[in-house]
């Protein structure tokens, strides 16, 4: 999940760079949602890995 929050915050990144605004927006809202369910995931398994 990680990996993709990355490769939608790179396409972000350039196309924002070549003036894509719509397609930056978008790839950027994916990369944030990628983040957050990453992050919860990551949290999930930590905490059920101690239990």
């Amino acid at each position: 999940m990680f990996r993709w929050a990355i490769i939608f915050a790179v396409i972000a990144l350039i196309a924002s760079l070549l003036g894509f605004g719509g397609v930056a927006g978008l790839s950027q809202d994916f990369a944030y949602i990628f983040l957050v369910i990453a992050v919860i995931l990551f949290i999930v398994s930590f905490i059920s890995r101690r239990t």
